[in-house]
């Protein structure tokens, strides 16, 4: 039998994390011989001897930036004129790399490292391979696979290696000293550039294939646009402060008009683009999910339904994931028609974009068969309980424009009960809200995908509009996580998107309680425990201050953040609310939005609507999403002909109820603007 997706059972969902993960980077199925990327040109080497360049210190770009200081720009211009790369090249790159941030020498999902971005992937790996769940329990070491064995791995992730003959450093230094990675990331450009037979000049322009070489992509589309944001950076400039405090500054140069024919040259390949739905500023490339029939039953099919969505139905949700794999097993999931399927994966290395499904059609990803039915699945190469294996900046751009392409087109509001986490997603039943996935975690840095959306979260005017905007400084939000690799351990420490939530204005007191997903327990802090977080975006309604705290409605109850006036954590906020109708002491909450039992024709079975474990207490008040109609997508065999759409006339508020979202009745609440509460 297929997974049971399709109605009228449920859509079960993928197991909860910690789920198996395999760290194997990106670009792991790109041929050897599409990768030959910033080979070591002799001229380049002569360049920069070993002597020259074995300190950056001395080059005049001390290591170990403090707070406030400029060693770090200091490093991009000695590096720029020690390898003769124009500094804004430099600058761009680094800036498309990793906005400029050490991650504090850690490496990222694709095992790059610094500002750079310089690949060591034998070395992030640490002679690990993926974690079994029985393994993470007992902390067992893990074997690294064959297939990523240090004789066997792609060029493409052994971009250090190359910098440290080209500089006369050594791989670790190259790790953990900015300085020095930003040195070998200008020598691997310079390098680049001569191994194209061009000029070291001084002429940003002509630096376009160096900057697309430099991508690491296999594919002329994803390093044609990897080129073309550098130079749109250059163009209109940056300035920001990095996460180890350091200030560095690219200003604009209008002027900059690369030839971006220069990338034709590097002899990559042309990706499949026939069925691909994305914007022309995404390299896409068709990779189908198959729909077929396996089995000998008529619900053996997978691993979607075949619909024709906005006729059918709206399209009201986007959903954000981690893929909890690396690429080229995620590819091979996809394609199993026995497993489920989702609309678009999401490559770290490079942004490259993989869609599986026409957008029409319904994919079976978010563990809730009403918001599988009324949303778009897009995958992201990463891992959510692995903070230090940094979600990259190229995937966060790529992802955003897709994703605003795909709200315009359908309509979805560029919101955070629109654009939900899977962590968002609600479960159906009492029975599923344990088993609810929870990516892509706390590490997800949802203020700067929304800034990159072209919807930035800002506050309301006035001091209270009664709702609050969660909004922490990400990168010195670190809030105490365990379990990310040991059950119980501490996580590394981390800039993350939430906030934790507490019975008081104290976090010496209790956390709230979340009674579907811990019946007999109290919340924990565990990286995979929703049960009293709240994160950026989501909006709620105030319910209280003290101090520095302030008091929010939340699973039916009270719950305090920390919130100082001096480092404040929510943006004052104002929007629809709904509250019981007067008469009700409490209403029911739903995870779906579900029709009426009248609204079903002949043959499609009456779905129950069934109250999950919580209520909607009187007094209290949730921010709205929106109104929508129930509706029931019925298809549970390979033959189309016995799929309902069944759109009923009862109507639902989406509210934001927890961490995830939920539904309440029309009929039982009252709707209002938010500061009339006040």
């Amino acid at each position: 039998m297929r997974p049971t997706c399709a109605s009228p059972a449920p859509h079960p969902p993928r197991r909860p994390r910690l789920r198996p993960r395999l760290p194997l980077i990106a670009a792991v199925t790109a041929a050897a011989t599409a990768l030959p990327l910033l080979a070591t040109a002799p001229q380049a080497a002569a360049s920069a001897s070993p002597a020259a360049s074995a300190s950056p210190t001395a080059a005049g770009a001390p290591s170990g930036a403090g707070p406030g200081s400029a060693v770090l720009q200091g490093a991009f211009a000695s590096a720029a004129a020690r390898y003769h790369v124009p500094l804004s090249v430099l600058l761009g790159v680094a800036y498309l790399e990793s906005r400029w941030d050490t991650h504090d020498g850690h490496p990222s999902v694709t095992g790059g490292y610094g500002p750079l971005h310089l690949t060591d992937a034998a070395t992030a790996l640490d002679g690990r391979a993926a974690p079994t769940p029985e393994a993470v329990e007992s902390g067992e070491p893990r074997a690294l696979p064959a297939s990523l064995a240090p004789d066997a791995m792609p060029a493409v992730l052994e971009t250090a290696t190359r910098a440290a003959a080209l500089t006369g450093l050594s791989t670790r230094q190259l790790r953990t000293d900015p300085a020095a990675n930003v040195a070998g990331g200008a020598a691997l450009l310079a390098a680049a550039q001569r191994a194209l037979g061009r000029p070291l000049t001084a002429d940003p322009a002509d630096w376009f294939g160096a900057v697309a070489r430099y991508s690491g992509a296999d594919d002329i589309a994803s390093a044609t646009d990897f080129a073309a944001d550098v130079f749109e950076t250059i163009r209109t400039g940056r300035s920001r402060t990095t996460d180890s405090g350091q200030h560095v500054t690219l200003p604009a140069d209008p002027s900059v008009r690369p030839d971006a024919a220069q990338a034709r040259t590097l002899g990559l390949r042309t990706a499949d683009t026939r069925h691909t739905e994305c914007p022309p500023t995404v390299a896409c490339e068709w990779v189908p999910a198959p729909y077929t029939h396996y089995g000998p039953e008529p619900s053996d099919y997978g691993n979607h339904d075949l619909a024709d969505r906005p006729a059918d139905s709206p399209v009201d949700y986007i959903v954000i994931h981690d893929t909890e794999g690396d690429w080229a097993v995620t590819l091979k999931t996809v394609r199993d028609p026995k497993y489920l399927g989702w609309h678009y994966t999401v490559r770290a290395a490079d942004g490259h974009v993989a869609q599986h499904m026409a957008t029409k059609d319904v994919g079976w990803h978010a563990g809730n068969w009403y918001v599988n039915s009324t949303s778009l699945g897009v995958e992201h190469e990463g891992f959510l309980a692995d903070p230090d294996s940094w979600y990259t900046e190229a995937m966060y751009r790529a992802s955003a424009r897709l994703v605003r392409y795909l709200a315009a087109r359908y309509h979805v509001l560029l919101d955070r009960q629109h654009v939900l986490g899977h962590d968002n997603v609600p479960a159906m039943t009492p029975a599923t809200v344990a088993a609810m996935h929870t990516d892509p975690g706390p590490y997800w840095d949802w203020a700067h995908y929304f800034e990159l959306l072209g919807a930035p979260f800002t506050a309301a005017p006035g001091r209270d509009g009664g709702l609050v905007t969660i909004d922490p400084p990400y990168s010195g939000n670190r809030p105490a996580y365990t379990g990310c690799v040991t059950r119980g351990a501490p996580c590394a420490a981390h800039g993350s998107d939430a906030v934790r939530l507490y019975t008081a204005p104290s976090e010496r007191a209790a956390l709230v309680t979340d009674p579907g997903l811990h019946p007999d327990a109290a919340t924990t802090t565990g990286v995979n425990d929703t049960g009293a977080r709240a994160s950026t975006g989501q909006r709620f309604a105030v319910a209280g201050r003290r101090g520095d705290w302030t008091a929010i409605w939340y699973l039916g109850q009270k719950a305090w953040f920390h919130d100082p006036a001096s480092a404040p954590t929510a943006l004052n906020a104002r929007g629809p609310v709904v509250t019981p109708r007067p008469g009700l002491a409490a209403i029911p909450v739903y995870g779906r939005a579900y029709p009426e039992a009248s609204a079903y024709p002949k043959g499609a079975p009456v779905q129950p609507l069934t109250p999950l474990p919580y209520s909607l207490p009187a007094g209290q008040a949730y921010a709205v999403g929106g109104r929508v109609r129930g509706e029931f997508f019925y298809s549970r065999t390979f033959d189309r002909a016995g799929q309902r759409w069944v759109m009923g006339s009862q109507a639902y508020y989406e509210i934001q109820f927890g961490h995830r979202v939920a539904f309440v009745e029309a009929d039982d609440v009252v709707a209002g603007p938010s500061d009339a509460r006040r």
